[in-house]
């Protein structure tokens, strides 16, 4: 069986074995505006919900000590938008990992629809299923990675997701990170009753 030691110079392997056990993993499509006006698009699958009361996700950025865009652009203001992925953005999510100079926005680059928000500065994507406006609500070092936790002030959610007002998992067609190239999907799903 191989092993892994948690040597400081094995993070390539670390975040391997890490990446590929882990899955799959949601995506956290972010959108950040900077302090000089710039929308930032970036897509993380170090995400997840993290608590209810208060309703809080987050997002973690890895690997690096230097701030990328979006990192940056939360540490300044404060405030992001999660936007859910789903199959038909899938391809647009991907060419938004592309780095770009902090000077241009992923929105305009790959030629992405904002919507305004409600509560924060940083638009939505405009497609997106399900869009989460977050306030900063902690900022954790974790290593030479950032653990960013985000509390929802407000929620968009498209109507032909909805049944009975409520997120219809049937209609919401997640994808998820698994490792190197390759996604999943949520089209492939199954129900098992909870043991008493």
């Amino acid at each position: 069986m191989a092993t892994l030691d948690g040597a400081p110079d094995d993070f390539g392997s670390a975040y391997r074995l890490l990446s590929t056990a882990i899955t799959p993993r949601p995506i956290g499509w972010i959108s950040t505006t900077s302090t000089e006006g710039i929308d930032n698009l970036a897509p993380y699958s170090f995400c997840n919900v993290v608590a209810i009361e208060p309703p809080v996700v987050m997002f973690a950025p890895v690997g690096s000590d230097d701030l990328k865009n979006t990192p940056q652009n939360v540490a300044d203001t404060e405030e992001f938008v999660l936007n859910t992925v789903t199959h038909d953005l899938v391809e647009s999510m991907n060419a938004t990992s592309a780095t770009l100079p902090a000077t241009e926005s992923e929105f305009d680059h790959v030629d992405i629809d904002r919507a305004e928000s409600v509560v924060i500065d940083p638009p939505r994507v405009a497609a997106a299923r399900v869009a989460l406006e977050c306030e900063l609500y902690d900022w954790i070092e974790v290593g030479g990675s950032v653990l960013i936790l985000g509390e929802v002030v407000h929620a968009h959610v498209d109507e032909r997701v909805l049944t009975d007002d409520k997120i219809d998992i049937a209609d919401l067609d997640t994808v998820g990170r698994l490792a190197g190239s390759y996604y999943a999907s949520t089209r492939d799903r199954f129900s098992l009753d909870r043991p008493s």
